[in-house]
């Protein structure tokens, strides 16, 4: 026979999981539109799980290099770093510029520009402590001088690599993690940039075949809209997640399609406007 207490606290149970159900519902939900990220654009699972990141794994930059190398040469001016003298106070755009301030150290030496490094470096560290994200930074600094000296890109990637992983790291820390996949996009769309670019300055079917990845579009496009509420409705958030929606639409191809130098103009012409937000 159930006693009075068990009762009640029968009661008591159902009317708190009645409460949690909205909750419960809304979490897989979440889960499940959560976006997948493209599968070559995941570090390294044991790299990451290192370092306790496997929650919030976003693209890796350096998986973004690996793609740009097979496009080389490169289109890369170092005009855009004088931008960064001034620090936006908004940290989202915080976020997105040192993601591309990390594509700019990898293209300045790819493309033979390592003098640029030192002020690369010194806009890191800026921008990394400015997000409350700097006590790492400093001992990636002197190894990005070094390599970037040295002309040795596939350290100087590493380097980069790590970088991008301790920023994550803390913001996580900081229960920040939104922002790691701002500095991922940032530093996709700097490179898409310079890939574009250079791709419509020398076209050929091979090389342009690289750039039509809708997949990494669709993602990023997806993953604006699952950002927190105070990051995804902000105006700037707002119109990127469009443009993105337009990249993606110029970067598909139909089966068999080969592209078109037009075709790369349009996605070269979406591009540098994503990554002009993405410096703003």
């Amino acid at each position: 026979m159930t006693s009075l207490w068990e009762t009640l606290t029968m009661k008591t149970r159902t009317a708190f999981a009645s409460l949690l159900l909205p909750f419960l519902a809304l979490s897989e939900i979440n889960a499940q539109e959560k976006p997948t990220i493209p599968e070559d654009l995941v570090d390294e699972a044991q790299i990451r799980e290192d370092i306790g990141l496997n929650d919030y794994t976003v693209p890796s930059i350096v998986k973004v290099f690996d793609e740009l190398e097979k496009i080389s040469p490169l289109s890369y001016s170092s005009e855009h770093l004088t931008h960064h003298e001034r620090l936006p106070l908004d940290r989202t755009r915080l976020a997105m510029r040192l993601g591309t301030l990390i594509a700019d150290g990898f293209m300045a030496v790819q493309t033979g520009h390592p003098d640029d490094v030192p002020k690369i470096a010194s806009h890191l560290s800026r921008y990394a402590k400015a997000l409350g994200a700097g006590n790492r930074i400093k001992r990636h600094a002197a190894a990005l001088l070094e390599h970037a000296e040295n002309k040795d890109l596939q350290k100087l990637k590493v380097a980069l690599a790590a970088t991008q992983r301790d920023v994550e790291r803390e913001l996580i820390g900081l229960r920040d993690p939104d922002l790691s996949t701002l500095i991922s996009l940032g530093g996709w769309l700097q490179a898409l940039e310079a890939a574009s670019t250079a791709v419509a300055e020398k076209f050929t079917i091979e090389r342009s075949v690289r750039l039509f990845r809708e997949d990494i579009a669709d993602y990023y496009t997806e993953m604006i809209g699952a950002l927190d509420s105070s990051i995804s409705q902000l105006p700037h958030m707002v119109k990127m997640r469009e443009l993105l929606s337009g990249l993606r639409s110029a970067m598909t191809l139909l089966p068999e399609q080969k592209p078109k130098l037009a075709d790369v103009q349009e996605i070269q012409k979406v591009a540098a406007q994503l990554a002009t937000f993405a410096r703003k």
